[in-house]
């Protein structure tokens, strides 16, 4: 009778309603003033606090205006895991038809309680985690939460007390779907405790990890705040001490240092760079959530996917065909009729073959699915994708549609295991049968011979051609036939003395570009792993076509239990392929990879695979069979589920990472030379060459033109060719300081030399003008030898960037109206120069850019030198 009315109400106010609980997110001011705590900021609101003390409101205004946009933007970002949160609770179903008080009855379904009896049907969303009792023909989607690629069967006999979580039959389970079929079952778990319940903790419990760019940029902002803060003070207490300086103009003298050694427009080139990196992998059908994955992507050592749709087609192909004569290779993939059938290498046609034609007509008719070509040339199906790809099968073989009329059929049953109908033809009424071989072994008597007549049935022989199917990895469904003439219906208890035609063998084929895309991420040093929740001999076979493993080593979940922490951490060191895996084993196998210090990127498509899309650096959900909780949970969306463009968007992280070293090359030399140029002064208690406001001046127009110009550099030849960065390195390695130091000393000491020069023949006004125009040439030309770290600048992609030569014409325009505008001159304190007096910022620049190249060329002689083997002097 199901439970009464009061005892529900006893047992949800001691249990509490069947949902989920709210995230507690904290106040939204708290929320949002957490975005400020980093160094950058500090940095950020400690150049607005140097310029307003100087009075100038306006770039003070500015440089709060990027700490507050970064700060909105991280808030915005903020909280993924709350959407995910939010996503599972949608996945809860808000109704339910129950058994209460010896009556059904439809209740909301958070007033669901263990113990109530639960009736299901087809269309379902399945409330809370259910023992069945009784089932018809019950098949339930459970994708989302095994990974588990067909609907699966359901019955009532118990299973082994430890069975995976895909393999637990008896069962049904919160959030999955009710596609065929009825049943009764009873609530065993709501809320919490059921097994989506489960994920949501754990999606919670995740780390929140830093991106490797962010860990990078801290460690170097902090670094940069200490230097600028030491040298800041020993030069306070030098000019204070030895009476170089008044108070007053000491003070001005330390903001300038201060102000030209900041690099204001770091953070805006940042995310600039980042969000331009977005913008071409979205065209690459890659979309990313979170501006920093952008770059994490170039990083990563090992990448983690998911099998079915990723790596392979999801789409069912006939791959073999076993008679009586042996067995037969079928070409193609997909549904698209594309493809012979092969017997040692020759191909076979029905017209050939009289046993392949009566597997091919079987096939045919005793099936619902059809296969249709689109506008755009793709083939699609419609119906179930194995008798989709049975279908294909039969076309590929040459079978024609013959004139014959359905008399009857039975549609797949699980009880059963097979489908049949009965169809008249010009000639013959036959009843054909196509399911699982060994059921319909049981029914056979006999076998179809080569010529086509009976014979008897060699179980033996089949049986074997069944595990050598099964041992490739693949889904075998067999076909029998019998002569029915005079019948009219089907009788599954007359079904006997059946004869067997033969073996078709299913498997979803790899996809071709993204086997080639696995063999560029492993040239690249990348690491693939797969971990799937299918059964293990089907994912080492595929694993093996596709280069992940060598088909022989997996380890399925019910292993992965049975080791502690450190056992888990060798095993992730040998072992590419995992099987039969839950959420708690991806989430486990995502943590012993990092703690063995590798960058993770892990793919998913279910809520099963939320909380180790979250856990990894980078999380990648699928777009088109994704889930909302994946997607929430990731970093980053494939708009087509497909491997290949991972590899792509690998490519672009590293392009995006050496255009932001790029961008910090040219950069920070340049505040180098800038301060330099203000310490010599102080040193020396002479005149600042350049003002406070100059030096901003002179920050803002190369950052918004010149730094800008190097996010749009193109991919460098190689890039895909080269190992991951080490997590720990460093932005700046011995080769960044050495030309940081080297090109500051140039330009600084260029510009210095110049207004000394300058100040003893003509006005301060025009000699600090002069300075100005030398810092900001030496930075144009300086910009051409950053477009390559290492290589010669004028090489065949010299003009593949045309973004660097507009901005260097729109900054030319910016200087010359900084020159000789009016407006402009009393703003700044400078003053119009002669037109001969262009040859010496000119000059500075071309011997910067000289200098530079020449640098570059005699590192690279020296690092041949180094790398070159010992001369053998004996």
């Amino acid at each position: 009778a199901g439970l009464s009315g009061t005892e529900a109400a006893e047992r949800l106010k001691k249990l509490g309603p069947t949902r989920l609980p709210d995230a507690n997110r904290g106040s939204p001011v708290l929320r949002f003033l957490r975005h400020f705590n980093h160094v950058l900021s500090y940095v950020l609101l400690g150049a607005a606090t140097v310029t307003a003390i100087i009075g100038h409101w306006i770039d003070t205004w500015v440089i709060l205006g990027v700490v507050v946009i970064n700060a909105v933007i991280g808030y915005i970002q903020e909280g993924r895991a709350e959407k995910a949160l939010a996503s599972i609770r949608n996945m809860l179903s808000p109704t339910a038809q129950v058994l209460r008080d010896g009556r059904r009855a439809d209740i909301e379904a958070e007033h669901l309680v263990a113990g109530d009896i639960l009736y299901l049907k087809a269309g379902d969303r399945v409330p809370a985690d259910l023992r069945l009792l009784d089932t018809s023909n019950l098949r339930i989607e459970e994708s989302a939460l095994t990974g588990e690629s067909e609907n699966v069967e359901k019955q009532t006999d118990p299973v082994e007390e430890k069975a995976a979580l895909g393999d637990r039959t008896c069962m049904a389970y919160s959030g999955t779907t009710v596609r065929y079929g009825t049943g009764t079952a009873v609530v065993v778990a709501t809320g919490v405790d059921t097994e989506l319940g489960r994920i949501s903790e754990m999606l919670g419990e995740a780390d929140d990890l830093t991106t490797p760019l962010i860990r990078s940029m801290n460690r170097f902002t902090r670094q940069l705040t200490a230097v600028i803060g030491v040298v800041a003070t020993l030069l306070f207490l030098y000019g204070l001490l030895g009476n170089v300086f008044g108070i007053n103009e000491l003070l001005l003298a330390i903001i300038g240092l201060a102000v030209a050694a900041i690099p204001e427009g770091l953070p805006a080139i940042l995310t600039i760079t980042l969000a331009i990196g977005v913008r071409k992998m979205a065209r690459e059908r890659s979309i990313v959530r979170k501006l920093p994955a952008v770059e994490t992507l170039g990083s990563v050592t090992v990448i983690c996917t998911d099998k079915t749709g990723t790596l392979t087609r999801n789409e069912m192909t006939a791959t073999s065909v076993r008679t009586c004569k042996g067995c037969y290779e079928v070409e193609g993939a997909g549904y698209a009729p594309e493809g012979r059938v092969l017997y040692d290498g020759t191909p076979v046609f029905v017209t050939d073959d009289v046993v392949l034609r009566k597997l091919a007509r079987i096939h045919t008719y005793c099936n619902e699915a059809e296969v249709t070509q689109e506008e755009d040339g793709s083939w699609t199906a419609v119906g179930q994708p194995t008798e989709a790809a049975l279908r294909t099968l039969a076309i590929k073989s040459g079978q024609q549609e013959e004139a014959s009329e359905r008399l009857d059929s039975l549609p797949f049953d699980s009880t059963h295991k097979y489908s049949a109908a009965l169809h008249t033809f010009s000639d013959e009424s036959e009843l054909m049968i196509s399911g699982a071989p060994v059921r319909l072994l049981n029914l056979c008597t006999f076998q179809m011979s080569t010529k086509g007549g009976a014979e008897p049935l060699d179980r033996a022989f089949w049986e074997t051609q069944i595990q050598q199917g099964a041992d490739d990895g693949q889904r075998m469904l067999g076909a029998a036939f019998r002569t029915a003439d005079g019948e009219s219906r089907i009788d599954p208890e007359r079904l006997g003395d059946l004869v067997f035609v033969g073996i078709a063998g299913l498997i979803d084929p790899p996809r071709p570009e993204a086997i080639q895309a696995i063999r560029d991420c492993q040239r690249a040093g990348i690491r693939v792993i797969m971990i799937t929740g299918d059964h293990a001999i089907t994912a080492s076979v595929i694993g093996k076509a596709m280069g992940i493993g060598d088909g022989s080593i997996s380890l399925t979940g019910g292993e992965l239990e049975a080791m502690d922490d450190d056992q888990l951490r060798e095993a992730v060191r040998s072992c590419d392929i995992f099987a039969r895996t839950t959420p708690e084993h991806k989430l486990r196998l995502v943590r012993a990879l990092q703690q063995n210090g590798e960058i993770c990127a892990m793919t998913g498509d279910g809520v099963n695979d939320a909380p180790a899309l979250k856990q990894a650096e980078i999380g990648i959900a699928m777009g088109i069979k994704g889930t909302e909780v994946t997607k929430d949970a990731a970093e980053m969306v494939l708009a087509d589920d497909n491997f290949a463009t991972i590899a792509k968007a690998v490519e672009e992280g590293r392009t995006v990472y050496a255009n932001l070293r790029k961008t910090l090359l040219f950069i920070l030399p340049t505040n180098g030379a800038e301060a330099l140029v203000i310490l010599v002064a102080i040193v020396a208690g002479a005149t600042l060459p350049v003002t406070p406001l100059q030096i901003l001046w002179v920050n803002m127009v190369t950052a918004v033109t010149l730094a800008l110009s190097l996010a749009f550099e193109p991919t460098e030849p190689g890039t895909m060719s080269r190992p991951p960065r080490p997590a720990t390195a460093s932005v700046m390695d011995k080769t960044f300081l050495w030309r940081i130091l080297f090109v500051s000393v140039l330009i600084g000491g260029l510009t210095y030399l110049l207004y000394g020069w300058q100040s003893g023949q003509s006005d301060p006004a025009v000699a600090q003008t002069l300075a100005v125009n030398v810092l900001v040439a030496g930075q144009l030309f300086y910009l051409f030898n950053c477009r390559s770290i290492e290589t010669r600048a004028l090489s065949k992609g010299f003009f593949a960037n045309p973004f660097a030569f507009a901005v260097a014409g729109i900054l030319i325009v910016l200087q010359l109206g900084f020159t000789y505008l009016p407006f402009m001159n009393r703003v700044f304190g400078t003053t119009p120069l002669r037109i001969g007096m262009w040859v010496y910022p000119i000059g500075a620049g071309l011997l910067v850019f000289g200098l530079v190249e020449l640098e570059k060329t005699v590192r690279r002689s020296w690092n041949r030198r180094k790398k070159s083997p010992t001369r053998d002097k004996g």
